[in-house]
């Protein structure tokens, strides 16, 4: 296996302030006005597979921890924000193998389902944990790397989202007759603040009065971490990289007997359909500071080159607010200092013009947050299976939204990698909106 830090720079550099870099299309017309941030990066327009798409990352650490990428090809776009916390290297291999994975898998079992999305992320996730093992000697902090992980994907007519972690993804649904919009929150925060994820982590380990502990104005596993499942943070999973006392923050006294945080996704898949509008998918900065229905408002109500960079503007905008400050002065601090005020935010509208795609020109193409350029994409191989299985079965939706675990959901979902097929019309939402309580609401603790 090669270096970790060689495997890692695959990907791309961390992104410190020297590195940042600001990019606005050509013939992007909006009224936004003069862009000056220089944490900013953004993609105002963009084509992929059903319409257009645009993309904006804005930093906040000292080096920027949310790594995403928009492959798009004519038949398919894959979106993927991986939101890192304790460093960028988990995030950055996700977005180096993620989607590797995802297309070999699919080819090998000939056909694209919940089922390979889930074995993706599984390969993914194991593929992290070999590099700890072969890095933990030498680096044990190499343990507390981990990312939350939201993707979606829109293959021959339907959307499929897959999420660990607090990243959130909204489908803006078009209300017949009067055109209004709604926003459906498509996935479950994993994070311990919700009361529901709190009862389903002490359900596993009944009688660990110190497996969720309130510190630091937050809930948090062990007294360490707000999310409940993730991509590495190998320290949580697995006894053998637990850290010693000459680690303060990540030492665990009482240890760990099995894996107190997940690794495994909740998946949604869903046909879609005229009246679904537009998806946005943003990892949690941009939730800290506006709701769900906010978000989707505002796409609806303005132009679309340009709108994640709207939208980013708009939490900015309500950090600063908060802080007593303004926008102006949000902008002027510098990378780690503004990550008093805000987080890494990155947010993807990706717009649903035709169901079945072909919107895309005919290319396959790569384009990641904070880079200067194009690349070849991994997505290229899954259209050798045009004709296949279509991904949702005989159903128009389902959901893999089992934040309270396998045995809560009235779906009858299940963490397992197996085919969710459900009856739409069956009902059995109440479990679902406990785990999402304050359905589109800003994200708070």
């Amino acid at each position: 296996m090669a270096p970790f830090w060689e495997t890692i720079s695959r990907c791309w550099k961390p992104l410190k302030k020297k590195y940042t870099r600001v990019r606005r299309e050509e013939g992007s017309t909006n009224n936004l006005g003069r862009e000056d941030d220089e944490l900013l990066w953004f993609r105002d327009i963009g084509k992929h597979s059903s319409g257009d798409y645009s993309f904006a990352v804005v930093q906040a650490n000292p080096v920027l921890e949310d790594y995403s990428q928009v492959d798009t090809g004519p038949q398919s776009t894959f979106v993927g924000i991986y939101d890192g916390h304790g460093g960028h290297e988990a995030a950055a291999f996700i977005c180096n193998n993620l989607l590797k994975n995802l297309s070999r898998i699919a080819i090998e079992e000939g056909r694209m389902s919940d089922e390979v999305l889930r074995n993706a992320i599984a390969e993914t996730e194991n593929g992290f944990l070999r590099i700890v093992e072969d890095e933990f000697e030498k680096t044990p902090l190499i343990a507390i790397k981990g990312s939350c992980c939201l993707v979606g994907l829109i293959w021959k007519g339907t959307l499929l989202v897959a999420n660990l972690g607090d990243s959130r993804a909204v489908l803006g649904v078009l209300n017949r007759p009067n055109n209004g919009i709604s926003a459906d929150q498509l996935t479950s925060e994993h994070n311990a603040c919700s009361p529901v994820v709190r009862e389903e982590l002490r359900s596993r380990y009944p009688g660990d009065e110190k497996l969720v502990v309130f510190k630091n104005q937050a809930w948090r596993v062990k007294g360490i971490i707000q999310v409940t499942r993730s991509i590495g943070d190998a320290y949580l999973k697995r006894p053998e990289f637990g850290l010693g006392p000459e680690y303060p923050r990540f030492h665990v006294p009482e240890g760990i007997d099995g894996p107190v945080l997940r690794s495994d996704p909740n998946v949604y898949t869903k046909r879609l359909t005229p009246e679904d509008r537009f998806l946005i998918m943003a990892s949690d900065g941009l939730w800290e500071h506006l709701t769900s229905q906010r978000a989707v408002e505002m796409v609806h109500m303005n132009p679309r080159p340009g709108i994640a960079r709207r939208l980013v503007r708009a939490a900015l905008t309500e950090a600063a607010a908060k802080a007593g400050m303004t926008y102006d002065a949000i902008k002027a601090l510098g990378s780690g200092v503004r990550r008093r005020f805000h987080d890494d935010i990155t947010v993807v509208v990706v717009f649903i013009d035709q169901i079945q795609g072909g919107g895309a020109g005919g290319r396959v193409v790569s384009v990641k947050g904070f880079s200067l350029s194009d690349g070849p994409s991994d997505l290229n191989d899954v259209f050798l299976l045009a004709g296949g299985d279509d991904p949702a079965g005989p159903s128009s939706s389902s959901r893999g939204d089992d934040a309270a675990g396998p045995s809560s959901s009235s779906r009858g979902e299940s963490s397992e990698s197996k085919p969710l097929i459900v009856d739409p019309k069956s009902g059995g939402d109440d479990d679902d909106a406990a785990a999402r309580k304050g359905k589109g609401a800003a994200a708070t603790c």
